[in-house]
């Protein structure tokens, strides 16, 4: 897949699980800024959060996303709890999962706690690079699709 078919109209379905409602806001408005065909949405705990991916309860109706950005510092469920349900349940483990740290040494925190994201990515802290940040994550899923799979 190349940003070319992208535009085709496949579009990406990201699940953005963010605590904080400015840096929810500023991934809104970036990713409408951007202009990329995706569709994103958010959730503020981990509980809704897995509610959103097992489509449950109100979340039923929702698609299943192809891209989920956790923060891991979550109210309810920990970001860490959420990981481990993907992980442990197999129609969830394929969906890639970007783990947002604060900064690089947030990044090895979250490590050394035994966080397994697929990606890291630091969030940006100006309001103005919030549209390179969704850029940077577009780029990303489409690393990420193209990666050939090692376990087939």
């Amino acid at each position: 897949m190349t940003p070319d078919d992208e535009q085709g109209g496949n579009q990406i379905t990201i699940l953005l699980i963010e605590p904080n409602p400015g840096d929810t806001r500023l991934f809104t408005e970036s990713f409408k800024d951007a202009k990329l065909k995706n569709e994103l949405y958010t959730i503020s705990d981990g509980d809704a959060a897995l509610d959103f991916v097992n489509q449950r309860g109100e979340y039923a109706a929702k698609p299943r996303p192809d891209l989920i950005l956790l923060e891991p510092k979550l109210p309810g469920k920990s970001g860490m709890d959420v990981l481990s349900e993907l992980n442990n349940e197999p129609a969830l483990q394929e969906i890639p999962v970007v783990a947002l740290t604060s900064s690089e040494i947030g990044e090895d925190i979250v490590k050394s706690h035994g966080f397994d994201a697929d990606q890291y990515v630091q969030k940006p802290v100006e309001a103005e690079d919030f549209v390179n940040f969704v850029q940077e994550i577009e780029n990303l899923w489409f690393a990420i699709v193209q990666e050939p799979s090692s376990e087939e």
